[in-house]
């Protein structure tokens, strides 16, 4: 499939009365989790798409680029409605945010099972096993206040177990920061994988911050800030990745054709044969996208389509959500590893003087009171043991004890 050989619809047909924006939400006693899944990464990609656009609108003095722009975010954000529509209004906070760390982990994992690059894999696999960690941290919060049952929200496809403890993921900033790619010296699937996993994260560090406040229990509001913060953690590192030598309409380009790839790919891969329709429209609509952001960057820098995509525009492989319990199992032995400037290291084999153990220390003075923990600690005291899905026993000893919860393992030495 190559979305630039296809014949655009007007863009005007996008323009739609609100009846046919707001559609009738899935069932979540009902919905297959990976169909929770789509919906949540269409969002955040749309969300990504409106908050790019505005970004090149603000800085940019061409009054007609501005309308071309405002037109089609228009069309984007009727999308971004449409889809963020389809969440129904009885699923709680919580368990929406069950499909968000799932997404974090299955995204990762099957996009990192696929990455060719060795640099963006160890940046895709050491965010995996903080995201899986939160998942587990989440979901002892949930048991704690009987909020829900992750595993009918999770099915049979993600195991529920310990990552690096969300109390190790604590960095200096400067640790964060990771090399840049060379847009032209790297594949189209790479290029991709680096704007998909960044929308994702971006809108889950957004959608923390924004709920934060509005949960009602003080430990639950405590954890969300908590990990919100982790959440900007990957946000930083996986931003760091993307081409900052692209310009505006390059990256304008870009990320339509993000969308394109990413709605056909649920279009393909969706079971449920009413948002199935809609992916497809959506894809339709992001077709017409991408050939108006071709003719700006031919208009406005005299570039064709071609010169950003020298491969010819094809599709790679599709992004297909398979369940991934190997691979992150796999990937758990790297959990006493941290951030050191754009590469990682074991915490052993750090220096006591590294400015990780001294930065951690001040966030996390008494670490026996963060949410993170006590979300565990305290299901452990009421239940006997921490709340679990595993379909064997966990890879790394010192996280399979489920009547303790390890806060030193990634964060102490010799731990």
């Amino acid at each position: 499939m190559n979305p630039f050989d296809l014949k655009p619809q007007k863009t005007d047909k996008i323009f739609t009365c609100w009846n046919k924006v707001f559609i009738k939400p899935y069932e979540k006693n009902a919905a297959d989790p990976y169909t929770r899944l789509r919906v949540i990464l269409m969002s955040g990609t749309e969300f990504e798409s409106v908050r790019l656009s505005h970004a090149f609108s603000r800085q940019c003095a061409h009054n007609e680029v501005r309308r071309h722009l405002a037109f089609l975010r228009r069309g984007e954000q009727i999308q971004q409605k449409r889809v963020a529509g389809l969440k129904p209004a009885d699923e709680s906070i919580l368990e929406h945010t069950i499909g968000y760390e799932q997404l974090a982990v299955e995204l990762t994992a099957n996009l990192a099972s696929e990455e060719k690059n060795a640099y963006v894999k160890k940046q895709l696999d050491f965010a995996l096993l903080e995201d899986f960690d939160h998942l587990y941290r989440y979901a002892n919060l949930m048991d704690l206040e009987r909020g829900g049952d992750p595993a009918r929200l999770v099915g049979s496809y993600t195991e529920i177990m310990p990552g690096r403890p969300t109390l190790a993921e604590y960095r200096h900033p400067n640790d964060d920061v990771k090399f840049y790619l060379n847009g032209h010296l790297n594949d189209l699937r790479t290029l991709l994988h680096v704007n998909i996993i960044t929308a994702a994260e971006q809108q889950t560090m957004n959608f923390y911050m924004n709920v934060a406040n509005l949960y009602p229990s003080s430990l639950g509001r405590k954890l969300y800030g908590e990990i919100a913060m982790i959440e900007e953690e990957h946000v930083t590192g996986y931003g760091c990745l993307k081409d900052p030598c692209m310009s505006p309409f390059e990256a304008l380009l870009m990320n339509e054709y993000t969308e394109c790839y990413l709605y056909y790919s649920c279009y393909q891969d969706e079971t449920d044969g009413r948002i199935r329709k809609l992916w497809e429209q959506h894809f339709e609509e992001e077709v017409c996208h991408l050939h108006e952001a071709a003719s700006l960057l031919q208009t406005y820098e005299g570039k064709v389509w071609q010169q950003c995509f020298p491969e010819g525009g094809e599709f790679p492989p599709l992004l297909r959500f398979r369940p991934q319990k190997e691979y992150v199992r796999n990937a758990l032995k790297k959990v006493r590893s941290t951030g050191v400037e754009e590469g990682w290291e074991e915490v052993d084999a750090l220096p006591d003087s590294f400015r990780f153990f001294s930065y951690n220390a001040k966030i996390n003075k008494d670490p026996r009171s963060a949410a993170s923990h006590l979300a565990v600690a305290r299901t452990i005291s009421e239940r006997g043991k921490d709340y679990r899905i595993e379909s064997a026993a966990h890879p790394v000893a010192a996280l399979s004890d489920r009547t303790q919860d390890n806060c030193e393992i990634g964060r102490v030495k010799g731990r």
